[in-house]
């Protein structure tokens, strides 16, 4: 591959990714955390919000986490071995900016938003370096091994679960109501100590977060399995031409026409199994993580196939979020800022104010400043703004900004 050479297909599904996991993020931003696999939880539980909870869980749930999974794994070897052509020692880099990520990453997790990625992305990183020499087939191969490893994980899990559903030692007890707190109803003064905390000031709640959310080192060991398979994934989609539109249309096609509609059913079928349980949280934790997981894989990759398909070179709103997708970094972290302002108590002080269904009618207002600062941005920028800070940093030098 030409030295340097962009590709329009990866930057303009980036931007679909970037775009998407606000679809899916948003519940996190403005609910309590239970409330994101839960309508019980907090946000209203009437007919217009289990109809968002539903549809957001047919059309997104899983399927834009994975694909920004799979993306960086294709983008990761895509600067490996351009460091390597260009005669430096691409590990090393990946290395330095897998740190400089995870520095990033806990700054995001601590100080404005519980449901970062990125420092547990860093982490995977480095893991994910040691498959980079392997070929397509066998990075196949590996992330398919890696996504049946995170299956039985899950399923593992969600035996406990419902083993410890009857609370008859003080064991169960605690299990059952640990996994209330992130997948059924927790106790409502738990609920409302996280709305006071995200309600005050910036101090308390990043105190809130410091003592509650889930750490980086042990998230890894839950959800590492799942995001190194897709990773995976996306390294063998970039060696195979996939990511970068080198297959042909009706290639394309038959990965779309599979994937989407079985991934589409699939979760369609678990979101109305969910919804007749009550919204229990064994079969809430059992449809998200376990039952899910062969159709999120589909998904991301039919919704892939799908965006290279639809995508025209020439066109301007392909152009528009090609560019969205080249400041993914400043956009992932330049929307915290912006749900930040509207829900945290040092912006509006909305957090758990606005009903869930609701909430997405701010997903447009985002999308609409991404498509309209990015490419305004990069008319006069080499690189969005957080983007060059973190090649300054790996560099050691400030990078050049200006075109």
């Amino acid at each position: 591959m030409e030295a340097n050479a962009r590709f329009p297909s990866l930057d303009v599904i980036r931007g679909v990714a970037v775009m998407g996991i606000l679809l899916a993020n948003i519940v996190a931003f403005g609910l309590p955390e239970a409330a994101y696999f839960s309508p019980l939880a907090w946000g209203g539980s009437g007919p217009a919000e289990r109809t968002a909870w539903f549809l957001n869980f047919v059309l997104v749930e899983g399927r834009f986490r994975g694909l920004f999974s799979f993306l960086f794994g294709a983008s990761m070897l895509l600067v490996i071995e351009r460091a390597d052509a260009a005669g430096e020692n691409g590990a090393a880099l990946h290395l330095r900016r897998m740190v400089w990520l995870f520095v990033f990453g806990c700054l995001h997790l601590y100080l404005f938003w519980w449901g970062d990625i990125l420092a547990h992305y860093a982490l995977v990183g480095v893991l994910a370096l040691f498959f980079c020499r392997q070929n397509t087939r066998t990075l196949v191969l590996l992330s398919l091994a890696s996504l049946v490893v995170a299956l039985l994980l899950n399923a593992a899990t969600a035996t406990a679960l419902f083993a410890a559903a009857a609370r008859a030692t003080p064991g169960d007890t605690a299990l059952w109501n640990g996994f209330a707190s992130a997948f059924g109803v927790p106790p409502r003064a738990e609920l409302l100590e996280q709305i006071a905390a995200m309600r005050d000031g910036f101090g308390a709640a990043a105190a809130w977060r410091w003592n509650h959310a889930l750490d980086p080192f042990t998230f890894l060991p839950i959800g590492g399995a799942e995001t190194l398979g897709a990773m995976l994934l996306g390294m063998a989609a970039l060696r195979s031409g996939f990511v970068t539109g080198e297959w042909s249309r009706h290639a394309y096609a038959r990965v779309a026409l599979v994937c989407v509609p079985l991934s589409l059913i699939g979760y369609a079928a678990i979101g109305w199994h969910t919804m007749a349980t009550g919204f229990d949280q064994r079969y809430v934790y059992l449809g998200s993580l376990v039952l899910s997981e062969p159709f999120r894989t589909l998904g991301y990759l039919g919704y892939a196939a799908l965006v290279i398909l639809l995508l025209r070179p020439d066109g301007a709103l392909s152009a528009r979020i090609g560019a969205v997708g080249r400041m993914a970094f400043s956009n992932y972290l330049g929307t915290t800022l912006l749900m930040d302002l509207v829900f945290a108590g040092w912006g509006l002080g909305l957090f758990g104010a606005i009903g869930r269904a609701w909430l997405y009618a701010i997903v447009p207002a985002v999308w609409l400043v991404m498509l309209v600062w990015s490419p305004a941005w990069l008319a006069r920028y080499r690189y969005g703004p957080l983007e060059w800070l973190w090649r300054s940093l790996v560099r050691g030098r400030p990078a050049a900004l200006r075109r």
